[in-house]
């Protein structure tokens, strides 16, 4: 038996007991007549003492030798702490060392492996193993482990059946492009990993399955950030015999189920705006509604005032931002500056003081007096003391360009908390997406969304005014999940391809197995998916993903710790019929 306890166990009720514990030297504390050693496994932390009056001396000896992640057994007796550590569980206590055995040596870690490491980013992921000991990512994991249980207990609950589909396919056009693996029985011709499981689980509402769920790998070859990983996990799910309405109860229960579980908050109201709706107000389809600075639009009360910028914009919008009238001059020239990066894109930005004695102080007063400002003020709901920060421009560009200024601001100001959880519904998305460079129709979200019911006719005569019967799921300010009500016969999924450029053949080549199968009585169905890593970072109070990930990639797309992707041999290209052009 290594250990009869755990490192993070031992309370003052077991003083006396002998015991046996196992795990990785942390830190070690040499005071000559006694050696103190911080031992750690998952669990926590327990204080060892050695003490000259009552160790031997080679034992002693062999304590002062212990290195920095040394693996060890001890067998001593729990005694009460002199020194006693508030700070942790186990504080009250420590382990009179008896026996000491070095399971294994450690070379010194390359960084410190405490909650404050000295190690950078790409340090830690080379190393990744050593980088899960510390508290901060080995807690993440167990969140993330946590969570993921209560998700399988609530779908489970709810009659929700788990099934695995397959991880090599047909390559399919999903938006992103796939990894594609070559096929060594089948010469010249390759699988695809899935974007997401959506054929197959449309495949199972066809089988009678009715509740699908399936905590999968998904996997699209595009390029990183933050919040994006080249593999990331799904909560994906499906129902037959749906409305949108079902879904949105559903999924409402699960979310709600998981905020009481893992953070015990409990959330009533999860609000629904459309996405037209949030794009005049938020200017993005995933608005953090945590905090206001709802959009004002000003075109009306700005233009055909000799301000040409104005003028010439296909939109002027602003916001208030709270007590921002304490800003300097040299502030708001930063802020002015933070709009014009090129991450960001405005070319500039007008501003506004709204004064305690109800006037106003703006950097165009050249062209609006004290009544037109005003009206600025009621549109944007500037109180006294705020500041307005006013864009114009494109409108899709312009509305993006005071989004991002908008949670920059909010981050600032600390509105956004992550011990508050805003949900909301997002919905009624066009069908439709309009790539400007090509003129042609591409999905919103997959080819297989359903229009709104009524709408199928507009397709013919004004596709960018249908809508989807699909809504995403909006966790302060992040899409945490998204589906649709899907198109379950073969007339409707036909007109939707002919719709995005598929030829007849071209539909039969990529989604005839589906094509077929909605010819065997498919029912109406429908399901979303959540983004697991992003759910949980956000639960967890973060916005990146890749600390919840025991394994992640880099920006690059590489994962520096087992040095891939690499070069395979050149048996292996031959086996597989690969000749490299490079």
């Amino acid at each position: 038996m290594y250990r009869s306890h755990s490192c993070g166990e031992l309370r003052e009720s077991h003083i006396t007991n002998s015991v046996t514990l196992s795990g990785w030297v942390s830190k070690t504390r040499d005071k000559g007549f006694v050696v103190w050693v911080d031992l750690r496994d998952r669990y926590g932390i327990t204080q060892l003492v050695f003490d000259a009056d009552r160790t031997s001396p080679e034992l002693l000896e062999q304590a002062r030798n212990l290195g920095r992640e040394f693996v060890i057994q001890v067998k001593g007796q729990v005694i009460e702490r002199a020194s006693k550590n508030p700070n942790i569980p186990t504080g009250n206590i420590e382990v009179l060392v008896e026996e000491l055995v070095i399971l294994n040596t450690s070379k010194t870690p390359p960084f410190t492996i405490e909650n404050e490491t000295d190690g950078g980013e790409d340090l830690r992921m080379k190393y990744r193993y050593l980088d899960i000991r510390r508290n901060p990512v080995k807690d993440n994991l167990i969140f993330r482990s946590k969570v993921t249980m209560e998700v399988r207990k609530y779908l489970s609950n709810q009659d929700f059946i788990e099934v695995e589909t397959p991880y090599l396919i047909k390559s399919t056009p999903e938006g992103a492009r796939d990894f594609v693996v070559p096929s060594r029985m089948n010469e010249g011709q390759f699988y695809a990993l899935p974007q997401s499981p959506q054929t197959f689980k449309q495949l199972l509402m066809v089988g009678g399955m009715d509740k699908y769920f399936q905590i999968v790998k998904c996997f699209r070859d595009e390029d990183l950030r933050a919040d994006r990983q080249p593999e990331f996990t799904q909560i994906d799910c499906e129902m037959a015999f749906v409305e949108q309405e079902d879904i949105l109860s559903a999924f409402e229960g699960l979310t709600k189920h998981l905020l009481k579980e893992v953070k015990g908050v409990e959330i009533d109201s999860f609000p629904r705006m459309t996405f037209d709706e949030a794009m005049a107000k938020y200017g993005n389809d995933k608005p953090d509604i945590r905090f206001g600075m709802e959009f004002g639009e000003l075109n009306e009360v700005t233009q055909h005032k000799e301000f040409n910028v104005f003028n010439s914009a296909e939109l002027v919008v602003g916001i208030a931002v709270p007590r921002g009238n304490s800003y300097t001059r040299k502030e708001i020239d930063k802020l002015t500056d933070w709009v014009k990066r090129p991450q960001v894109g405005a070319l500039g930005m007008v501003y506004c003081r709204c004064n305690e004695d109800g006037s106003f102080k703006s950097s165009v007063d050249k062209f609006y007096d004290q009544e037109d400002l005003a009206k600025w003020a009621e549109a944007t709901n500037a109180k006294p003391g705020d500041l307005i920060c006013v864009l114009s421009g494109a409108t899709n560009k312009v509305r993006a360009q005071l989004s991002a200024l908008r949670m920059e601001l909010a981050t600032r100001l600390g509105l956004r908390k992550n011990t508050e959880f805003a949900p909301l519904w997002v919905i009624d998305f066009p069908l439709l997406e309009l790539d400007e460079e090509t003129g042609h129709y591409h999905a919103m979200h997959h080819p297989f969304t359903s229009p709104k019911p009524g709408q199928l006719e507009l397709l013919e005569t004004y596709p960018a005014a249908v809508r989807a019967n699909a809504y995403d799921l909006v966790l302060n300010g992040n899409e945490i999940g998204g589906g649709s009500i899907r198109i379950h016969d073969k007339e409707t999924q036909a007109t939707m391809f002919r719709h995005l450029g598929f030829t007849p053949e071209e539909a039969k080549a990529q989604f005839g197995f589906l094509m077929d199968a909605f010819q065997y009585g498919a029912p109406p169905h429908g399901g979303i998916a959540f983004g697991l890593d992003r759910l949980v970072a956000i639960l967890g109070g973060q916005e990146t993903i890749r600390d919840f990930i025991a394994f992640p990639k880099n920006n690059s797309g590489r994962d520096v710790m087992i040095d891939a992707p690499a070069p395979i041999d050149k048996e292996q290209l031959k086996e597989l019929n690969l000749k490299l052009d490079i």
